[in-house]
């Protein structure tokens, strides 16, 4: 098999295949054939660039990394409020429709995670990367002043994104809750755990 010139933007491609497959397949007896489905290749070439579809999976879950982390945490201005970084990081972990594909693989990770430790280890992982971006936004706002805290920074950032995930959840298993309801109540929570109101924020598109 001749190999491509451009193999970084080949396996790029296949992480999103493999998005699509996991979210319309599940997790469990993920095949070669079922990524090359969403893809422009075939199997073997699927095979080719991922022997092991585990170091695939693996793949799929350092690019949701890069969604519910790296991003989020590199998406405010510098000279924003405290309370704006806030509520902009509320807005980028709500799921913008049931479609959204990275949050299907997300809650089909969650689910894997329960019976298998390989994966229960990266979202465990992403847990801890997601707290500490609340917990950096909610120190920044103690340290300016702008927050009043209410329970302890770690603890605070916990909840958070223990609403984010339930809430999550929720809306994509057709809870009759939209993005802008979620966003609301998680704000709301918010409000009390800093003691202030937090900035006006539109849901990124």
């Amino acid at each position: 098999m001749a190999r491509p010139k451009n193999q970084a933007g080949r396996r790029a491609q296949l992480v999103q295949a493999a998005k699509k497959a996991i979210a319309e397949r599940g997790l469990n007896g993920l095949r070669a054939i079922d990524v090359a489905a969403h893809s422009e290749v075939g199997a073997g070439s699927v095979a080719y660039y991922y022997p092991d579809l585990g170091d695939l999976v693996r793949e799929v879950h350092e690019d949701a990394v890069s969604r519910f982390y790296w991003n989020r945490r590199g998406q405010s201005a510098e000279g924003e409020s405290p309370q704006l970084k806030l509520a902009q990081v509320i807005r980028s972990g709500i799921p913008v429709s049931s479609a959204d594909i990275d949050f299907q693989v997300l809650n089909e990770l969650h689910t894997h995670a329960f019976r298998d430790s390989f994966h229960a280890g990266l979202m465990a992982e992403l847990y801890r990367l997601e707290v500490s971006l609340y917990a950096s936004v909610l120190t920044e706002g103690v340290e300016a002043g702008a927050f009043t805290m209410t329970l302890p920074v770690d603890t605070a950032a916990s909840n958070l994104v223990a609403l984010e995930d339930a809430y999550g959840l929720h809306f994509m298993g057709g809870t009759p809750l939209d993005a802008e309801d979620i966003f609301g109540l998680i704000v709301a929570n918010a409000e009390v755990l800093t003691g202030c109101r937090l900035a006006e924020t539109t849901m990124a598109r």
